[in-house]
């Protein structure tokens, strides 16, 4: 169970499991995005073969439907199956198998449409002469200062001290000359 505020209220979702007969409910006050959530991780570690892991809804378990694809296939790994109350899914039938099957195609499907998306876009941008990426720290103009000091023998914590840049900055400079 996971409510997102805690102004939620678990009472219906543990009413929910209990009415189904769970025996064992992990209990979690956290944002579906927020990627630490420790009671997800206990019931994850606990599940054994032959369990059946209760949700009250499907966005209970994942942040994401990404998420949640591979979360329900770490459960099955393992030998366990997902039952949704809320959405009647059960994976362990044909018919839980092949909702579950539609949400992980979708899920594919999102994931290459965002991908192609992102290709399309760089590859537009690059035709416009934008290459992308942070601009460079040090520029020519840089670069030159930075050789005359060296030569002068400046130290490079005040080389780096003097141009405004980082030491880890400047050493990556000098590592690619």
């Amino acid at each position: 169970m996971r409510v997102s505020t805690t102004d939620q209220s678990l009472d219906l979702q543990r009413d929910a499991l209990t009415a189904a007969g769970c025996f064992r409910i992990w209990e979690e006050v956290a944002s579906g995005a927020d990627k630490d959530r420790p009671q997800l991780q206990l019931l994850l570690e606990s599940v054994r073969a032959g369990d059946v892991v209760a949700v009250w809804r499907l966005d209970r378990l994942g942040r994401s439907l990404s998420h949640l694809i591979e979360t329900v296939n770490l459960i099955e790994t393992k030998g366990a199956t997902l039952r949704s109350l809320t959405e009647g899914i059960d994976t362990s039938t044909v018919g839980g198998r092949l909702t579950y099957n539609i949400f992980g195609s979708l899920a594919e499907f999102e994931r290459d449409l965002v991908k192609e998306r992102t290709m399309a876009g760089l590859a537009a941008a690059r035709a416009r002469g934008r290459i992308g990426g942070q601009p460079a720290k040090i520029d020519a103009d840089k670069a030159r200062h930075i050789r005359r000091m060296l030569d002068d023998g400046t130290p490079k914590t005040e080389i780096a001290s003097v141009l405004g840049i980082g030491r880890a900055t400047l050493y990556r400079h000098l590592a690619a000359l």
